[in-house]
């Protein structure tokens, strides 16, 4: 049969990424990316110049269309390899990322009488101008006693679907009036290709509050919200909710013509970016947690029953693995800790000397940082610079360095805040071990892990666990094209089943971090202190930060 291909498309923040993967061992021959030509849209409606208002982040539509068209004949002629022996396409994607569509699926945006509404863009993942409408959400389930509230921690997200539909709905009920359909970016992409709607489990499970079993909530709940809202899971919610790595369909003519493909290859359902790199690292059992790390971390672990946990963003049946419960949790900042660090508080000797070396300055700080033992720089800090997600779910919560004195060092304070985030992690850990998720090994992917040595040794001292690092610096885009091959099927040369595409598939570094034992004991007494600063200033012990912040606003 010869050797067979898929492809994975990663849509980020940013820009979208497509790699082409070889099926017998996961080997990436090409990839390549496609900056979206709009950016985020965060300031000015393109075009029109209107204004928007704060926290809002929206995207154009066509930015994803054009990764399909410039990044997937790219990676063919770089490669080399023929389209007939491509079999598949999937993507991942940020999420929730949605848009509004009329009855033929077009964005509304696209449409000249509503490109100036900004309501009829899509709406961004940290699009947060739908807080007051969570707040709602929230307060209303629970006074309600709606059972889905505890699968997510206890709350829903101004990030999610139901905030951002019901914002629209406030705001620009004539937008919410000819919506058709409420789609994740993630499905319109797909419906793109194969000219149908599917709604894929994993973005239904976790940002629309969709369950396996139960299904969304009930009509009275949405009738309480808003009587406007009662019919909105039957109308511009509705369609068929697929498992990850089902087909989705055929990719269409118009679509083969566009990317350079063949008609008819198999079209995977839709998925999200950090999901889908749990099988690309070859986690499709319980017991592994998956730690996404970048600007931020998500925490992603698979169970065999349906558990509550403090502050997590979720549990959903099929939503990471078909067969298992997906546990997803998350710290809001990490990679831009240390990113706000380096850019608004560092000493200019740090730059120069860095500079004379010839190396970064991350480079630096992490070689000086890793001079110390655990606990001898006298620092602890809060992680919560961009607020707490998982396990406080408080976006009201501020950063917190203790210890400081006039001999404290910029390198110390560095290793102070790699630390801090290490105990964040290890908060997550524990919240799930101790309601009955077994965590017994740590597997890391994304840009971090590659980057800093010394923040993978501490986060293995610190939650004492053995880490795995992912081998493929596209693990998103590689599980898109795991999901995509089993969508393809064994008969077309990919796989039944993503245990099987993951057991020749996944990749990860032969070298790990194992725990220093001497370490780990010296951690364990600092997160502890740690533990004791994150109640009293977290659970409302001292709602210091919270007073802060009320100040500051009433000062402008």
């Amino acid at each position: 049969m010869g050797t067979k291909y898929t492809i994975g498309v990663d849509y980020g923040t940013q820009s979208g990424r497509a790699v082409l993967v070889d099926l017998s061992n996961g080997n990436e021959v090409a990839d390549h990316v496609t900056p979206y030509p709009h950016h985020v849209i965060d300031e000015y409606l393109p075009g029109s110049g209107i204004k928007l208002p704060h926290d809002w982040a929206l995207q154009h539509p066509d930015d994803y269309l054009e990764v399909l068209r410039k990044s997937v004949p790219a990676v063919l002629q770089q490669s080399g390899v023929n389209a007939d022996e491509v079999i598949g396409i999937g993507i991942d994607f940020t999420a929730c990322t949605m848009l509004p569509v009329d009855e033929a699926g077009k964005p509304l945006c696209f449409h000249s009488e509503y490109a100036d509404q900004p309501h009829s863009w899509v709406k961004l993942w940290k699009h947060h101008a739908a807080q007051p409408e969570a707040d709602k959400i929230n307060q209303i389930a629970a006074q309600r006693g709606e059972a889905f509230l505890p699968r997510y921690g206890g709350k829903i997200s101004s990030e999610w679907m139901i905030a951002k539909i019901w914002q629209i709905l406030d705001e620009a009920p004539e937008i919410y009036d000819k919506a058709d359909l409420f789609l994740e970016a993630t499905d319109w992409v797909i419906a793109q290709m194969t000219g149908k709607v599917v709604r894929n489990s994993c973005t239904a499970g976790y940002k629309a509050i969709w369950h396996k079993q139960d299904g969304f909530p009930r009509r009275e709940y949405f009738k309480a919200l808003d009587p406007r809202l009662e019919q909105l899971t039957d109308t511009k919610l509705r369609g068929e909710v697929v498992p990850l790595g089902s087909s989705a369909g055929g990719l269409t003519e118009a679509m083969a013509e566009l990317t350079g493909l063949k008609k008819g290859i198999a079209v995977a359902v839709g998925n999200v970016d950090a999901h889908a790199a749990v099988p690309a690292v070859g986690v499709v059992t319980p017991g592994k947690m998956v730690m996404a790390m970048g600007t931020s971390i998500c925490h992603m672990l698979l169970g065999t029953e349906e558990k509550q946990v403090e502050g997590m963003c979720g549990v959903v049946e099929d939503g990471i693995i078909p067969g298992l419960y997906g546990y997803e949790a998350g710290q809001s900042a990490v990679g831009d800790i240390f990113e706000w660090f380096v850019e608004e508080s560092l000493p200019a000797y740090v730059q120069e000397s860095a500079e004379k070396e010839g190396i970064g300055v991350h480079q630096w700080l992490e070689r000086e940082a890793a001079k110390y033992q655990p606990g001898e720089t006298g620092l602890l800090a809060l992680d919560w610079w961009n607020g707490n997600r998982s396990v406080l779910v408080d976006t009201d919560l501020t950063g917190l360095i203790v210890g400081l004195t006039l001999l404290s060092k910029p390198q110390e304070v560095y290793r102070a805040l790699l630390e801090a985030t290490a105990f964040g992690t290890r908060k997550i850990v524990d919240a799930f071990h101790f309601n009955g998720v077994p965590v017994d090994a740590l597997y890391a992917c994304g840009g971090l892990p590659q980057k800093n040595r010394l923040l993978m040794q501490i986060y293995a001292d610190v939650t004492n666990r053995e880490i795995f690092v992912a081998d493929s610096k596209q693990t998103p885009a590689l599980g898109a094209a795991m999901f995509a091959a089993v969508a393809a099927g064994a008969e077309a040369g990919g796989y039944d089943t993503i245990l099987e595409a993951a057991a020749s598939m996944a990749r990860v570094k032969e070298e790990t971090f194992r725990p220093i034992p001497e370490h780990v004991e010296i951690y364990e007494r600092l997160y502890q202190e740690y533990s004791k600063l994150h109640d009293y200033f977290g659970r409302g012990g001292n709602d210091v930060m919270k007073r802060l912040k009320a100040i500051k606003k009433s000062a402008k």
